[in-house]
C-alpha cells in the first residue's frame, strides 16, 4: 500500500509541475503570437506604401522629372525597390514564426489534453494519504508521506532543470552554426570589398543566407529555452531576452559603400552572437548547479525516510 502510494504520488507531483509549466508556456505563446500578428500587419501596410513609392517614381509626375533631369531618378528608385525587399524579408521572416508558433501551440494542448485532470488524481492520493494515516498505528506514517511528497517535488524539479539545460544546449549548437556562417560570410565580405568580384560577391551572400537560416533556427531554439526557463526562474534567479535577435533583411544590397555597412552588420552580428551564447552557457552552469544542490538533497529525503522507518 505504502509503496504504492510513493510512487504514485512522485508521479503526480510531476504531472503537476507539467501541467502548470505547459499552461504558462501556451500563455507565453499566445502572448508572442499576438504580438507578431502586429508586426505582421504592420510590415503589409508597410509594402504597399514602399510599392506606391515605387509606381509614383515609375510613373510621370513632376517630382519624377525633376529627378530624371538631375540624373537621380533611377537611383531613387533602385533604393525603393531594395526597401520592397527588406520589407518582404522581414515579412517572410515574421510569417515564418507565426507559424512556429502556432505549431508549439498545437502541440502544447495536445499535451495538455493527454495529460488530462491531474488534480483529480492529486486529490484521490490525498484523500488516500489521509486514509493511510488515520488507519496506520504507526506514529510515522505521517512523517513518511510528507518525505515522499517532498521527494515527488523534489524529482519533478530536477526534470524541469534537466529539460531546460538539454534546450540551452541546442541554442548553443544553432548559435556555434551561426557564428560559422558569419565568419564565413565576414571573409568572403573582405574580399569583396577589395576587388574580389562577382564570384566573391555571390559566395559572401551565399554565407549571409546561410547565416540568416541558422540565426532563425537559434531564435527559435532559444524561444523554446526561454519557456523552459519560466517556471524555473521562478526559483533560480535564471532568464534570457530574446527580444533583441537578430534582423538581416538589410543584407541584401550592393555598392562599395553598402558593402561597408554589410560588413559592419556582419560583425555586428557576430558579437551578439557571442554575447548571446555565452549568456545562455552562463544559465547552463547555474542549472547544472541547481541540479547537483537537488540531488543532493534527493539523497537527504531518502536518508531522513529510512532513518524513519528504521526508529519507528
Amino acid at each position: 500500500m505504502v509503496d504504492r502510494l510513493n510512487e504514485e504520488l512522485i508521479q503526480v507531483k510531476a504531472d503537476l509541475r507539467k501541467k502548470n509549466k505547459w499552461k504558462n508556456q501556451v500563455t507565453d505563446y499566445e502572448r508572442e503570437r499576438t504580438e507578431i500578428d502586429s508586426i505582421i500587419s504592420n510590415l503589409k501596410k508597410q509594402l504597399v506604401e514602399e510599392e506606391k513609392d515605387v509606381e509614383k517614381l515609375e510613373g510621370f509626375s513632376i517630382s519624377g522629372v525633376f529627378l530624371a533631369l538631375k540624373g537621380s531618378k533611377e537611383e531613387k528608385i533602385e533604393k525603393e525597390k531594395q526597401e520592397i525587399i527588406a520589407v518582404q524579408l522581414e515579412l517572410q521572416e515574421a510569417e515564418k514564426t507565426k507559424k512556429e508558433l502556432e505549431k508549439a501551440l498545437t502541440e502544447l494542448r495536445y499535451e495538455l489534453e493527454k495529460l488530462g485532470d491531474v488534480e483529480a488524481r492529486y486529490q484521490q492520493l490525498f484523500a488516500e494519504k489521509e486514509q493511510y494515516i488515520k488507519q496506520s498505528n504507526n506514529s510515522s506514517a505521517a512523517m513518511l508521506v510528507q518525505l515522499t511528497e517532498q521527494e515527488g517535488d523534489t524529482k519533478a524539479y530536477m526534470v524541469e532543470l534537466n529539460e531546460a539545460i538539454k534546450a540551452g544546449s541546442y541554442v548553443v549548437e544553432d548559435l556555434d552554426s551561426a557564428h560559422a556562417s558569419l565568419d564565413s560570410a565576414a571573409n568572403w565580405g573582405t574580399f569583396d570589398m577589395f576587388g574580389g568580384g562577382a564570384i566573391s560577391g555571390i559566395a559572401k551572400h551565399g554565407h549571409i543566407d546561410d547565416a540568416t537560416e541558422a540565426i532563425h533556427k537559434a531564435q527559435t531554439s532559444m524561444r523554446r529555452f526561454q519557456k523552459e526557463l519560466l517556471d524555473v526562474e521562478e526559483e533560480l534567479d535564471v532568464q534570457i531576452d530574446i527580444s533583441g535577435m537578430l534582423k538581416f533583411a538589410d543584407f541584401f544590397l550592393d555598392g562599395i559603400f553598402v558593402d561597408f555597412m554589410v560588413q559592419n552588420r556582419i560583425n555586428e552580428a557576430r558579437d551578439q552572437v557571442s554575447y548571446k551564447q555565452a549568456e545562455v552557457e552562463r544559465i547552463i552552469r547555474d542549472l547544472e548547479r541547481e541540479v547537483d544542490a537537488n540531488r543532493k538533497k534527493v539523497e537527504e529525503i531518502k536518508l531522513d525516510r529510512q532513518n524513519v522507518i528504521e526508529n519507528a
